[in-house]
């Protein structure tokens, strides 16, 4: 293998710079020529690409978001649009490709693969940590730490005024970034979509702390929260208890800013991995994290498999909210 291409696609993620940059230097080691692909599959389609090397990557690795940009590209997912692309890597060269992203990401890998003979190897990077196959995604560790700082300016604000504080988080489909926030910033509850909300629970809590001399108290709820997000919950909460309540919807800053240490090592490993796994013959997989070893995995288990949220981090929580 002589050249291959690197991309980012989906949702940006702190540490996806780490991880082209050890990506490029890795191959670069082993003589492997690499082609940086602007925005996604959507550059791929329109060879929208540059060669980079390790001085191209130089002083990238604490900065958030991806300087190959990122996109979401509706023409890959058609047949014809994965053609485009593939004629586009013949047409340069390119014998193998790592995709950095989350499970769309590797969706369209998958049916890339399946239909040309494209080498694709996977990186696991959302903020969200709902991929399996990793114990953690790159980025997720920042969000969980820029969320954090956050909440702890606002429960700053909620114990002055004595108020109920909501905060969203991003977590759509998942409440990973809610769970972990929610215990480190001691927060009275979280609301995430893989539990059912009750409402009347929440508010008998609530309303039993605050008779027992609390006087603030800080709701962490995942944007997916099947009860509705957090000017939702607020507001059913109101009807119920006579309690002054603030809302805080925390949105995208989780996606920016320099990444945690935590995050690029994880990501420089997770791109020398990647490397390796293209030049072992390894594609069609992602590589991860589990227990401190790498591995690999077929990238249909990113949407396949399940990732559950720790059962005893959701205990901790309910034993020291109280």
């Amino acid at each position: 293998m002589e050249k291959i291409g690197i991309l980012t696609s989906g949702g940006d993620a702190p540490g996806m710079n780490a991880c082209i940059r050890a990506a490029v230097r890795s191959a670069e080691i082993q003589g492997i020529q690499v082609v940086g692909i602007m925005r996604g599959y959507a550059g791929l389609i329109v060879g929208d690409l540059a060669p980079v090397d390790r001085r191209g990557v130089a002083n990238i690795i604490q900065r958030g978001g991806t300087i190959l940009e990122t996109a979401r590209c509706e023409e890959f997912k058609a047949r014809e649009g994965r053609a485009k692309a593939f004629a586009v890597m013949q047409e340069h060269g390119i014998e193998g490709l790592i995709a950095i992203g989350g499970d769309g990401t590797f969706r369209g890998a998958k049916s890339f693969a399946d239909e040309f003979p494209v080498k694709v190897v996977g990186v696991p990077a959302t903020i969200d940590n709902d991929v399996p196959g990793t114990d953690y995604t790159i980025g997720f560790d920042t969000a969980v730490n820029t969320a954090l700082e956050a909440i702890d300016r606002i429960r700053d604000t909620a114990f002055s005024h004595e108020r109920l504080f909501f905060v969203e988080v991003m977590g759509r489909q998942s409440g990973f970034i809610a769970l972990e926030v929610g215990l480190a910033g001691g927060a009275e509850a979280i609301l995430v979509p893989e539990i059912p909300t009750d409402i009347e629970t929440l508010c008998h809590q609530l309303d039993h702390s605050f008779r027992s001399g609390k006087r603030s108290s800080i709701i962490v709820v995942a944007e997916g929260d099947k009860a509705g997000g957090a000017f939702s919950i607020a507001n059913k909460v109101r009807e119920r208890i006579k309690m002054e309540s603030r809302v805080c919807v925390l949105g995208h800053i989780q996606r920016g800013g320099t990444p945690t240490a935590r995050d690029r090592i994880l990501a420089s490993k997770l791109g020398v991995a990647a490397v390796e796994a293209l030049l072992k013959g390894q594609d069609g997989c992602m590589v991860g994290e589990v227990k401190g070893d790498v591995i690999c995995t077929p990238l249909s288990t990113s949407w396949t498999g399940a990732k559950t949220l720790d059962g005893y981090l959701i205990h901790l929580l309910d034993l020291l909210a109280h």
